[in-house]
């Protein structure tokens, strides 16, 4: 046949093509079943619970069987993840039995200061059943833009790069040469933080005089104790003064006699509302967190008067004084000379 292969030719083709095809039909499917590989994506598709176990060398050199693991042999994340791509808008999370904060904000994919930035500072122990909680599109804070502000002055606010705003693809601009901002419209800032700010204005914390003015006095070397509550934080060289918290709050005393030189929130460091008085014998003291103020700067105080009122203003977690004495060669720990 093959030394006729030109008469026979086409015959011998003919013959290949119709071998193939009974081949194909008679031994496919048992090679498909036998595939375990492709059983598992067939048993995938119809919805089965399995995965490929994995193929490889065992210990002492044997084999491992390629073969389908069982739910028993998966770790498997409980969690249902909402959407893994960005959103454009805000949405608005019903709290369900069981929830969480930090539960909330995997399921979303955001962190916990996220939620609670846009929530006006919400506290995760207070969510109940049925609350309307919102979720930001992505970790990061949710802008309202104010008269004046740009791209660059508010990533600059919230410790991004501008090129961060402009490139998230849900934010808008009147000018997408220019990248201007509309006042008013919503900017999502990917990854920003919120930096510290006041919990309260200063302007409606003004100190306005209430205690009189005490004369002539001279600091008596003695400490008394500033307020009366428990002790939450002790002087530590990255903590320089004493934190005593009231829940009640109450009155802030003058530890000594001296002269109020600092009366009010002066700036954003985060001591908030606060007095400073100088006993005039190389010790200064320092009264933080005020609710209201009750002197005046370039007024005296003698031990003991009233300077304000416990509270929990600038970066302050709860009601409580921070206290501090200061010295010409630094911080003394208030616990070693109150009496």
């Amino acid at each position: 046949m093959y030394q006729q292969r030109g008469k026979h030719s086409q015959l011998i083709v003919n013959m290949a093509i119709l071998t193939v095809m009974v081949l194909s039909v008679t031994l496919g499917p048992s090679l498909v079943v036998n595939d375990s590989q492709t059983q598992a994506v067939l048993s995938l598709g119809l919805g089965n619970k399995f995965a490929f176990a994995q193929e490889g060398t065992g210990i002492g050199g044997g084999t491992q069987v390629l073969g389908l693991a069982t739910d028993s042999q998966m770790e498997v994340d409980p969690l249902t993840q909402v959407s893994d791509k960005p959103r454009a808008d805000i949405f608005e999370y019903t709290v369900e039995n069981g929830d969480t904060l930090a539960g909330i904000a995997k399921k979303f994919g955001v962190d916990t200061d996220s939620i609670k930035w846009l929530n006006g500072n919400l506290d995760e122990k207070k969510i109940k059943l049925g609350q309307i909680i919102k979720i930001p599109p992505v970790t990061g804070v949710i802008h309202t833009v104010k008269n004046g502000e740009t791209v660059y002055s508010i990533a600059k606010k919230y410790n991004v790069s501008a090129q961060a705003v402009v490139d998230f693809p849900f934010n808008e601009f009147t000018n997408d040469e220019t990248f201007a901002l509309a006042i008013g419209q919503k900017v999502v800032i990917p990854d920003g933080v919120m930096p510290d700010e006041p919990v309260f204005s200063p302007k409606s914390y003004l100190a306005t005089q209430l205690t009189p003015n005490a004369g002539a006095v001279s600091a008596t070397g003695n400490w008394i104790w500033p307020a009366a509550g428990t002790i939450t934080q002790w002087f530590k060289p990255w903590h320089k003064g004493l934190d005593i918290a009231n829940h009640n709050a109450g009155n802030i005393l003058a530890a000594d006699s001296g002269t109020v030189v600092v009366a009010g929130w002066t700036d954003n460091t985060g001591y908030g509302n606060r007095v400073m008085i100088d006993h005039g014998n190389g010790y200064k003291t320092l009264y933080a967190h005020l609710s209201k103020i009750s002197v005046v700067v370039g007024q005296t105080v003698s031990r003991g008067n009233v300077l304000g009122q416990m509270g929990s203003t600038g970066r302050s977690t709860g009601t409580h004084l921070h206290f501090e004495i200061r010295t010409t060669k630094g911080n003394a720990d208030p616990a070693g000379a109150l009496k």
